[in-house]
C-alpha cells in the first residue's frame, strides 16, 4: 500500500514562513520603545531632575539629612533580614512541593500566591489586628516588653508576608523542570537528606535562588502600603526610605523628596544590572552544559 509522501520543507522556506512581516517587527519594537520611553525613562530623568533642581550640594544635604540616613539604615536592616528568612521558607516550600506527594498540595501552592492577591495596606491592617497592642496578644507581648506594631519587627514581618512568594516561585518551576532522578539515585547510594540537598539539590538551584533573592530584595526595598500600615511613621525610627520620601513630600518639600527618591532608584538600577549580569552567566553556563 503506498505510503503517504512526507514534505521536507527547505530550512530557510520554513524560516520565511513562520517570520512575521518587516512592517510588523517595527511596530512592536517601535511600540515597545515608546512604552518604556514614556513609562519609565522620561519618569525616571524627572526625578533625577527634580532631585538636582537646588544643584549639587543640596543634593547632597539632602541624602545626608539625619531622617534621610535613618530611613537607609532601617530599609537596608529590612532587606538583610528579610532576604534569608524568605530564601530559607522559599527553598522548604520549594522542596516540598516538587519532592513529596502529601495531601493539599494543590492548596499550598495556592497559598504562596495570595500576597499577590492581596493588597498590600490589607497585609498591614492584618497585622495590626493580630499583635496590634489593643489585642489579647498585644497586649500579652507588651507586657512581656516586646513590641511590634509601629517598631521595626512589625515592618519586617509585614515585609517578610508581602515578599515571600518571590523565591519560592522562582524555585518550583525549576525544581520541577529538573525531576527527582538525581536525588533518588543518590538516594539508593545511601546519602543521607541533608548531603543530596547540599550536594545536589542546592547546586541545581543555585541561580535560581539568588536570582529570587534579588527580587525579593528589590520587592522588600520599595515595599509602601503594609510597612505604611504597622510602622507608625515615626521619624528617625520607623520610617523607611519610601516613608521618609511621602513625608518630605507631603511637606511640599519637593526638591529634597526627589533627592530621596533618587536612592531608591540607584538601588533598582543596581537590582536590573545584577539580576542583566546574572541572566548572562546563566545562559553562558547552560549553553556550555
Amino acid at each position: 500500500m503506498p505510503q503517504p509522501e512526507i514534505s521536507q520543507s527547505h530550512p530557510s522556506v520554513e524560516k520565511k514562513r513562520i517570520s512575521d512581516p518587516r512592517s510588523v517587527q517595527v511596530l512592536l519594537i517601535g511600540l515597545t520603545y515608546l512604552f518604556f520611553t514614556g513609562f519609565i525613562f522620561l519618569p525616571l530623568g524627572l526625578v533625577f531632575s527634580e532631585a538636582f533642581g537646588k544643584g549639587w550640594s543640596f543634593y547632597l544635604e539632602a541624602i545626608r539629612e539625619p531622617y534621610a540616613i535613618e530611613a537607609v539604615k532601617l530599609t537596608l536592616l529590612t532587606v538583610a533580614i528579610v532576604v534569608p528568612v524568605n530564601a530559607v521558607f522559599g527553598v522548604s516550600a520549594a522542596w516540598a512541593i516538587t519532592k513529596f506527594n502529601f495531601r493539599g498540595k494543590s492548596v499550598l501552592k495556592s497559598l504562596l500566591d495570595l500576597p499577590f492577591a492581596v493588597s498590600p495596606v490589607i497585609a498591614g491592617l492584618i497585622f495590626v489586628l493580630l499583635v496590634g497592642s489593643r489585642t489579647p496578644f498585644g497586649s500579652w507581648l507588651g507586657e512581656h516588653g516586646i513590641k511590634i506594631i509601629f517598631s521595626t519587627p512589625g515592618i519586617i514581618i509585614a515585609t517578610i508576608f508581602v515578599t515571600f512568594p518571590f523565591i519560592a516561585r522562582e524555585l518550583i518551576p525549576l525544581m520541577e523542570a529538573q525531576g527527582r532522578d538525581e536525588e533518588e539515585a543518590a538516594l539508593t547510594l545511601g546519602a543521607k537528606g541533608w548531603q543530596i540537598f547540599w550536594k545536589i539539590t542546592l547546586p541545581n538551584i543555585r541561580w535560581g535562588l539568588l536570582y529570587g533573592m534579588i527580587l525579593c530584595g528589590a520587592r522588600s526595598i520599595g515595599e509602601f502600603g503594609a510597612v505604611s500600615v504597622v510602622s507608625g511613621h515615626i521619624r528617625g525610627q520607623t520610617n523607611t526610605i519610601p516613608l521618609h520620601v511621602e513625608i518630605l513630600y507631603s511637606e511640599y518639600n519637593f526638591t529634597a523628596s526627589f533627592a530621596v527618591a533618587s536612592l531608591l532608584v540607584f538601588l533598582a538600577l543596581l537590582t536590573v544590572v545584577i539580576k542583566s549580569g546574572m541572566e548572562k552567566h546563566f545562559q553562558k553556563n547552560s549553553f556550555h552544559l
